[in-house]
């Protein structure tokens, strides 16, 4: 296998509760605990103000769209997702959060229809229905065959890597983390006897310092690394400098792949030491569509990710981005000039590297 490449589908925060939840087949409790919106599917009727009805209920690939054509081409090797929700129909909400997100578990084929290898459960969302909720999500997830990372029973399993056989006999390991930056409440954090999130209290060189150890206590060789962590704030292009060192300290410390999320608009990217750093990668799938404010950050715009690198060392071999549009709660293809803004914008924030837009439409690094 001297020379070959594996292809990894990686893309940001994919939330399918609330108003997405209201329009499936199964909409759980629409009750919401939020300032302004106290009901679900107000978020509905914001998309439909902005963009034309949403023909409820839809098919579970609804939101994903185009997207799902986009994984069907590509045929990556393996694909992973940050769940940013809780798989519920528990109505405990916690009483620390201002933002409560859950889907119904029987909506689940939602998530299903990707055919997401891993599903990352280390955010800030995960826990919003309690440790019953998060333990209800956890079963839902197992009962449908789907493996997790950056949650758990314990400490044990919230902090152990999700393992994706690859041809070969290699494996793709990718492990989960939320950091305190994202907004997770340092209670969330998995214990010995307690259900919970895998926890970054900090973006130290002494926590960098720790996932190297786990990441080396578990890696084989020709095995493929990815740390996915749920990090920092919503809005802005601008990546603080306790994130690069912690990046830059787990690709010195052999991880392949930084796979950064949290933000709802793509951040900057870096190649360092010829690995792959995505500082944010957007949001993916939700329901914040017509909703007003940092209108210029376009979150409307979205970016599935295609990462390859070579299976025999973790080198970045490509990156091709595709952007899609959220239009009416489904991801559809961004029209040229929101291309164009993308490559643009994402040439201008990112040091080192340039960002060039494809024959086909996507983008590539240059």
């Amino acid at each position: 296998m001297g020379g070959s490449v594996v292809t990894l589908f990686l893309c940001g925060d994919v939330m399918l509760g609330r108003g997405v939840d209201q329009i499936l087949a199964h909409p759980g409790d629409p009750a919401l605990r939020e300032a302004y919106v106290v009901d679900a599917r107000s978020y509905v009727r914001l998309a439909e103000a902005a963009h034309g009805p949403v023909p409820a209920p839809v098919p579970p690939s609804w939101p994903w769209g185009e997207a799902l054509r986009v994984l069907a081409e590509a045929a990556p090797d393996a694909r992973i997702v940050n769940l940013e929700t809780s798989v519920t129909g528990s109505d405990t909400f916690d009483p620390g959060k201002e933002i409560h997100y859950r889907m119904h578990p029987a909506d689940l084929p939602a998530l299903a229809v990707a055919r997401p290898d891993v599903t990352v459960l280390a955010n800030n969302h995960v826990l919003d229905f309690g440790r019953p909720g998060l333990l209800e999500t956890l079963d839902t997830l197992a009962r449908a065959g789907l493996r997790t990372a950056g949650a758990g029973r314990d400490a044990g399993r919230a902090y152990a890597p999700a393992a994706v056989p690859l041809p070969g006999g290699r494996r793709l390991l990718v492990f989960a983390l939320g950091a305190r930056s994202s907004g997770i409440p340092s209670g969330w954090a998995a214990t010995e006897d307690r259900p919970g999130v895998a926890y970054l209290p900090d973006l130290s060189a002494a926590a960098a310092d720790t996932v190297v150890r786990r990441v080396r206590q578990v890696r084989r060789a020709g095995d493929v690394t990815v740390v996915s962590v749920h990090w920092g704030s919503n809005w802005g292009y601008h990546v603080p400098r306790e994130q690069v060192r912690f990046a830059h300290a787990l690709v010195d410390g052999g991880v392949d792949v930084v796979h950064g999320h949290s933000s709802h608009h793509p951040r900057p990217l870096e190649v360092y030491r010829e690995r792959l750093i995505l500082y944010g990668c957007g949001d993916f799938v939700d329901d914040y569509e017509g909703i007003s404010g940092y209108e210029e950050y376009r979150d409307d715009l979205r970016l599935a990710f295609l990462v390859s690198v070579e299976a025999d060392g973790g080198r970045l071999a490509g990156l091709r981005m595709v952007p899609l549009r959220a239009r009416r709660m489904r991801l559809e293809p961004a029209p040229r000039e929101d291309r164009v803004w993308l490559r643009t914008t994402l040439d201008r924030v990112s040091r080192g590297v340039g960002v060039a837009l494809g024959a086909d439409g996507s983008l590539v690094l240059m």
